[in-house]
């Protein structure tokens, strides 16, 4: 009877092993299916700013920083489209209230997390009343920053719509599906962003720069064909013999993504 213990003691030790390492699995799978997502960062310690751009983007979020309220402003006023915005309160030129208070109205559906150093109740109820849907106090562990984001992403009420459709090519960001004409189409993370960059902007040529910029966030480099590679892996998977074809490219200009 004695002897028996330890080995139940073990299996039971084993079985708890093994379920934390299926949450754990879980867990990473569900911010898998938020790859893609575009985040701007408004954050005046640069060093700070740095380190949640790098690991976000290890995410294989899309991520943009700016260091100061005017800057985010003109950010968020531009032609980009943004998912989620982290925001400090405390910035340079216009503080986080402020941007807050004029960035709702104008984009009421966009989610926004603010970071703050103040720790009294009545910032945190101000910064709610403002726009802001979550409040996260520094110092903060960027595994809680994680959840919050993927907390707020999953709400999927973002200003950039969830399902795009081009023809009968059908892109669903919450799941990271692709789909032709009823063909699962599968895609690395990279070719995902690209087809759902170019699945926002159909039938508007689309220059190697941009998808560099944006898919990469790389500044434009004639001396590399990355862009090219890249899209000659999602052609060939979206589009196959015997189909229209969807994926263009315009000579001199880039790529194209238009039904016939």
């Amino acid at each position: 009877m004695h002897d028996s213990m330890p080995c139940n003691t073990d299996r039971g030790a084993s079985t708890a092993s093994n379920e934390a390492q299926k949450r754990s699995g879980q867990y990473a799978a569900a911010f898998n299916t938020l790859a893609g997502r575009r985040i701007l960062i408004v954050e005046d310690d640069e060093s700070l700013a740095s380190f949640l751009a790098s690991e976000l983007q290890s995410k294989n979020f899309v991520v943009d920083m700016v260091y100061d309220g005017e800057a985010a402003l003109d950010m968020l006023q531009g032609e980009r489209l943004y998912d989620l915005l982290i925001l400090d309160l405390n910035l340079p030129k216009l503080d986080g209230i402020a941007v807050l208070q004029r960035v709702k109205p104008a984009q009421p559906r966009l989610r926004m997390l603010v970071l703050t150093a103040r720790s009294r109740v009545e910032d945190k109820v101000n910064s709610l009343q403002s726009g802001a849907d979550d409040c996260l106090t520094k110092p903060f562990s960027f595994d809680e920053l994680l959840a919050r984001v993927h907390a707020l992403l999953r709400r999927n009420t973002g200003l950039i719509p969830n399902c795009s459709q081009v023809g009968d090519l059908t892109l669903d960001r919450e799941e990271r599906r692709v789909e032709r004409n009823g063909r699962r189409i599968d895609l690395t993370p990279r070719e995902f962003a690209i087809l759902e960059f170019m699945m926002r902007n159909p039938r508007r040529p689309i220059s190697r720069a941009t998808l560099l910029e944006e898919v990469w966030n790389m500044p434009a480099d004639p001396s590399t064909n990355i862009v090219d590679v890249y899209m000659k892996y999602v052609r060939d998977k979206v589009d196959l013999p015997g189909e229209s074809k969807l994926t263009h490219t315009i000579r001199g200009v880039g790529y194209e993504l238009r039904d016939a």
